[in-house]
């Protein structure tokens, strides 16, 4: 089993925000700021609330994959993922939204440097 990891972005707007919403919101902004923008596996909230309503939720998803089974992973999928952690947040804040958007990039393997490839040849020749 292999596995593969996905960097998942989810874009949206809150919405209908109440001036309690608002405030608590604000009190949290130094937390939220796009400069502590990072993709963890517990997911990243970012948003500027004072200039404008927008936030966006950045994950780092790793999915395995059975090799017999192929790796044909729909990013779409693992986007789906990251979408319904963004969504799960919002509704435990009671936080309304619009405009979700989500996608989801696949991060490349590093290809295997000298030592690594001399050991492949190595084992392929036991």
């Amino acid at each position: 089993m292999s596995a593969r990891t996905f960097r998942v972005i989810v874009r949206g707007a809150f919405a209908d925000l109440t001036a309690e919403q608002r405030a608590e919101l604000a009190a949290h902004a130094a937390e939220h700021e796009p400069l502590r923008a990072a993709f963890t596996s517990e997911g990243t909230l970012t948003y500027e609330i004072d200039a404008r309503p927008f936030f966006t939720f950045r994950f780092e998803i790793t999915v395995d994959v059975d090799t017999a089974a192929g790796t044909n992973i729909e990013s779409a999928a693992v986007a789906a993922r990251g979408e319904t952690r963004a969504l799960a947040w919002l509704d435990e804040h009671g936080y309304r939204h619009k405009h979700l958007t989500s996608r989801a990039d696949e991060v490349p393997q590093a290809p295997p440097g000298a030592r690594a490839r001399r050991e492949q040849r190595r084992n392929q020749r036991a």
